[in-house]
Parts: structure tokens; C-alpha cells; sequence
């Protein structure tokens, strides 16, 4: 079982259920109740970093340049924060969110020791607002949070349950991985995440276990260290 995890969670999972767009309350409530029921039983110190797919992708609107489209997307997570902070906070799970761009009357700003105390006080800390810096993803922003934070592990959540050698959606013949190096990931171009949020990883020695959560339970089996759900991505 692991002492501290950092959960990365993408903004589409508290979207509508079939758009994975805007903020649902089916949604929310769903991850909610898997994050409180994982952390109550495991009692593991929970970060959680959530992208803004559901909400905004700045890139996509014309004229909109990148350096500005990447500060729109921040704040987008912030918002989507703010939500999920509400709701675990109504299933009774204590919550902070801590944003690398300040925002002083909505959250507390991002300071790597005070993180490590709530979590130690037995708080998820969402961690929104990205890295604070443009040109760099949700992805990285986990990855660097997990580091900065001591966790014993990464873990993103996808769609899927696990890392495949092709996309299982397209090609039946593709098969899991229940375990691979990060380097043969690279040269097998698998897309876990984004290169520089792989090679933080990597260079750390952090392990990424990716999994389904879209299923039921498989949070708290993989907060346990279970080895039945995912693929864990280390070496």
C-alpha cells in the first residue's frame, strides 16, 4: 500500500456523462464518492491534479494565442477545483486547493511545505492552475507535484484500463501491459502523457500506474498497490 499518491484526473471525467463536457453533477458525485471511499479505507495522503478538457481548450479557438490560451486553460482548473473541492467536502472529506497562480480570495497559493502539511493532516489537496507557466500540461503539472511532494507514485486516470500496445478502441488485437520500462514506452511511442511530464518521471525514479476509473473500486485496488488493475510504468 502506498503512503502518498498523487492522483492526475482529467477535467472529462466530471463532465456530462456522455459530452464529457461542463461540470456534472452525476460526475461529480461519482469521483467524489470514489475518492472519499478510497482515502477513508487506505488512509493514503491524496494530491490530485485535474486538467480542463471539459470546460476549455484554448488552442482550439482561432486567434487565440498559445501563451493566453494555456493562462484561460489554468484558470479553467481552478474552476473545475473549486467544484470537486466542493463536493468531497460534502461527502466529509477535508480539502484544499492550492493554485500556482494566486488567487488569494478562492484559494491558498501553491507553497510546497504547507501542501505537505495538509496532506499530513490528512487533506486531498487539489493542486490547480497547472505549473503557473504556459507551454506546459496538466500532465506535467502532476508529474512535478508528485515529485515536489514526496509521492510514492503516480497515478492517471484514463479511459482505459491500462497502457496497450494500440489503441483497444480501434484495434482488438491490442494488448495490455501490466508492467513496462519507461524507456521502452518511449521508444514504443505509447503515449502515456506528455514527454516532458514522462521524463520528470522517469528521471525521478516515480513509477505512473494508469488505470480505468471509470470502474467502480478500481481506485482504492490501486491506492492498495494492487497489481490486478492498470499498468504500472517504472525502471
Amino acid at each position: 500500500m502506498y503512503r502518498r499518491v498523487l492522483l492526475k484526473l482529467s477535467g472529462e471525467r466530471i463532465g456530462d456523462p456522455e459530452r464529457r463536457q461542463g461540470i456534472s453533477r452525476e460526475s461529480l458525485l461519482e469521483i467524489a464518492d470514489e475518492i472519499s471511499a478510497a482515502v477513508r479505507r487506505t488512509k493514503v495522503q491524496l494530491g490530485l491534479v485535474i486538467g480542463a478538457g471539459n470546460l476549455l481548450r484554448g488552442r482550439d479557438i482561432e486567434f487565440i494565442e498559445r501563451t493566453t490560451a494555456d493562462y484561460m486553460g489554468m484558470l479553467s482548473t481552478v474552476i473545475n477545483a473549486c467544484a470537486l473541492q466542493a463536493v468531497l467536502e460534502h461527502r466529509g472529506v477535508m480539502t484544499r486547493v492550492m493554485t500556482a497562480i494566486e488567487i488569494p480570495r478562492i484559494a491558498e497559493p501553491y507553497i510546497r511545505r504547507r501542501a505537505v502539511r495538509h496532506l499530513e493532516k490528512g487533506r486531498v489537496v487539489i493542486f490547480a492552475a497547472g505549473t503557473g507557466n504556459p507551454y506546459f500540461t496538466t500532465d506535467t503539472a502532476a508529474a512535478l507535484r508528485a515529485v515536489e511532494i514526496g509521492a510514492d507514485v503516480l497515478v492517471k486516470a484514463t479511459q482505459v484500463d491500462g497502457v496497450y500496445s494500440a489503441d483497444p478502441r480501434t484495434n482488438p488485437r491490442a494488448r495490455r501491459y501490466r508492467s513496462i520500462g519507461f524507456m521502452e514506452a518511449i521508444k514504443r511511442k505509447l503515449g502515456v502523457m506528455d514527454a516532458t511530464a514522462f521524463t520528470l518521471c522517469m528521471e525521478n525514479k516515480l513509477p505512473v500506474v494508469v488505470f480505468d476509473l471509470y470502474r467502480k473500486g478500481n481506485l482504492l485496488k490501486v491506492l492498495q498497490g494492487s497489481a490486478s488493475v492498470g499498468t504500472v510504468i517504472r525502471g
